[in-house]
């Protein structure tokens, strides 16, 4: 037994004969072409044809009909594929969608298969970094024909493009929601390297309000997460001069770790240290006691990036500003 099928492909030709119109009805009414005055009912019985048989257009067909590809090539950074992280490509992809492109992501994660090797074969009509794009490999997509190359979270400096959305605002959030009560805060940095590109932005903004609003620079501590090396953290800042009493952590992870390194000294939040996360993972809620945290409006950002590829793709013309962005901070206990 092999693991084929004898079923043969349903084509447009079995939905006109089904539904008794010619094939260029079935091809007007499937791809919404406009200008085609064609009746409400009849239209009606070619979607209900094409459903009955279970008929999808080729790739190959679309791919003609465009003049390219519909795929972008989504590039995830070697990230830890977390909440957020899966919420945002789930979110790009309905996104993307909405503008019949399908959106399909390689991650760098090592032993990966090389980047130029996977847009090779794919062809995507464009391709979206969510961090940083190496200069001399945006060029090579370009001369291959894809010339839609945008970044996320990092310039693609040579041609078009800029970083679509910033982290200095969530930094920012954080330490202007601490300092109403709190002359002297710190940051709870991660312990992983590969986040230091997202990590450093935030810092950035923690450091300008600081700055803005006359208090001493953040104290920054790497926490990892793990209940020891959190617990030296905040040792560290509360043996300061002057202690810090606020922590503006990377993300909730980071957070999360200081709650429990507070609890294993016996200490609490935010009487002895306050703390705010990013990002109200699941678990932020749940916590002892309930984490404050910046939330980011990731369906937003996905929409505007949709939108912007979309754009570019048409040939319109693409602001290179990040994207705007709500944010909000979800008060809690912990600060």
């Amino acid at each position: 037994m092999t693991g084929t099928s004898d079923r043969r492909r349903v084509t447009s030709a079995d939905v006109a004969r089904e539904a008794k119109v010619s094939r260029a009805t079935v091809s007007y009414v499937l791809n919404d072409s406009p200008h085609q005055k064609i009746p409400e009912a009849t239209r009606r019985r070619v979607r209900e044809a094409a459903a009955r048989l279970g008929y999808a257009p080729s790739a190959a067909a679309r791919l003609l009909r465009r003049g390219r590809s519909d795929i972008v090539l989504g590039l995830l950074p070697d990230w830890p594929i977390e909440h957020v992280l899966g919420r945002l490509v789930q979110q790009l992809t309905d996104a993307l969608a909405q503008h019949e492109l399908t959106f399909l992501v390689h991650s760098a994660a090592h032993p990966a298969r090389p980047l130029r090797e996977v847009w090779r074969a794919l062809t995507p009509a464009a391709v979206l970094a969510l961090d940083a794009f190496p200069v001399a490999e945006a060029d090579a997509v370009r001369a291959a024909g894809i010339e839609v190359v945008m970044a996320v979270h990092d310039s693609v400096r040579s041609g078009r493009g800029s970083a679509l959305v910033s982290e200095e605002p969530i930094g920012a959030e954080q330490a202007r929601h601490l300092a109403h009560a709190h002359r002297r805060l710190g940051y709870a940095y991660p312990d992983l390297a590969r986040l230091g590109g997202l990590a450093r932005a935030r810092l950035d903004g923690v450091r300008e309000v600081c700055a803005e609003l006359g208090l001493p620079a953040p104290d920054v501590r790497t926490v990892p997460v793990d209940q020891e090396g959190a617990v030296q953290a905040v040792k560290a800042w509360l043996a300061a001069d002057p202690p810090v009493t606020g922590v503006c952590a990377f993300n909730d992870a980071a957070a999360l770790a200081v709650l429990g390194a507070l609890r294993s000294l016996g200490l609490r939040a935010p009487e002895d240290l306050a703390v705010i996360g990013v990002d109200d993972i699941p678990g932020a809620a749940l916590a002892q006691p309930p984490l404050t945290t910046v939330v980011r409006d990731t369906d937003a950002i996905a929409r505007g990036l949709a939108r912007r590829i979309a754009d570019a793709l048409e040939g319109a013309q693409v602001s290179a500003d990040p994207l705007l962005e709500s944010l909000r901070v979800q008060v809690r206990v912990s600060a």
